[in-house]
């Protein structure tokens, strides 16, 4: 390196700067929202689930089982049963993402120690599976959504979807079918069909957790007057549109594509707008997991 490379203007001194901070936030954020996520999952354990012999998929579910079997508290199950995926992990998935999900399993493993004693809201098994489903699938969502996991299960479907043609959500109900199954033969077969409410509802908030109440759709337009329905789209909804060049599988002419990223409480006014234009236009509209950079922002529509 020569001397030169290690002068700066005083603009450029601050840019590492700026990224140094704009890191530290970001790592603040990413250990507030996890532990928050683990804390959720905590209260979702013992004061709605554990109290009602209802359980969670995974090791989560083996651990309340074990801790009913054998009276061994569900922290130290939790901390211990999820170590071995742990160290697995690290090794084949990641270091940031092992100790993530490091983090969470203890602060969910001690939350679950402080909460122990409190009495559970409710003693009503259909409202502890409901409610507690929703706590838990929430918390879960923000950990995963913040790079880690709660679940040691997790990391295995990732491996094992690596050699076989299933892919993970395959093989995490796979194994979580034979867990809720066991549940039958510890708590009774009535508590296990609660569990398998908890465990659904708990696996839809993990969605929307994930993906957002505004989830982002993309579309597709195909129409002879493209021109116009971009103009109002960006009009209307303020969205930038972009025109892509095609051809007609079956008849060979080229055709003009529309593309554009929108809100899901955006699409009815999408389809409305196409329709003003060209009743005979063609849709196509798909979600989206995540959006960034360009010009798009989630909105609230006027």
């Amino acid at each position: 390196m020569t001397v030169s490379q290690h002068i700066f203007t005083s603009e450029e001194q601050k840019k590492p700067e700026k990224s140094g901070v704009f890191k530290t936030a970001r790592l603040a954020q990413r250990i507030v929202m996890i532990v928050i996520g683990a804390a959720m999952m905590s209260v979702a354990l013992e004061i709605f689930l554990v109290p009602n012999k209802l359980i969670d998929g995974g090791i989560t579910g083996i651990s309340i089982m074990l801790s009913h079997i054998f009276n061994i508290p569900l922290g130290i199950l939790l901390t211990l049963l999820n170590l071995p995926f742990l160290v697995i992990g690290y090794k084949q998935i990641g270091k940031t993402f092992a100790l993530s999900t490091l983090f969470a399993v203890i602060v969910m493993s001690i939350g679950t120690q402080l909460l122990h004693p409190v009495h559970p809201i409710t003693v009503e098994p259909l409202l502890a599976a409901v409610f507690g489903g929703v706590i838990l699938g929430v918390g879960v969502g923000l950990v995963v959504r913040y790079g880690g996991s709660l679940d040691g299960t997790e990391i295995v479907a990732i491996l094992v979807s690596k050699r076989l043609p299933f892919s993970v959500g395959e093989v995490v109900m796979f194994f979580n079918l034979f867990i809720l199954s066991g549940a039958g033969f510890v708590f009774g077969w009535n508590n296990a069909m609660f569990s398998l409410i908890a465990y659904y509802i708990a696996f839809k908030l993990i969605d929307i957790t994930l993906e957002g109440l505004d989830q982002s759709k993309s579309v597709w337009i195909i129409s002879d007057k493209f021109r116009d329905i971009g103009e109002a789209l960006t009009e209307r909804l303020g969205r930038g549109v972009t025109y892509l060049d095609g051809e007609g599988g079956f008849s060979g002419d080229n055709k003009k594509v529309i593309f554009v990223v929108i809100t899901r409480l955006e699409e009815a006014k999408l389809k409305s707008i196409v329709e003003d234009w060209d009743s005979d236009a063609f849709i196509a509209i798909g979600n989206i997991h995540d959006v960034k950079g360009g010009r798009f922002k989630k909105k609230a529509i006027h």
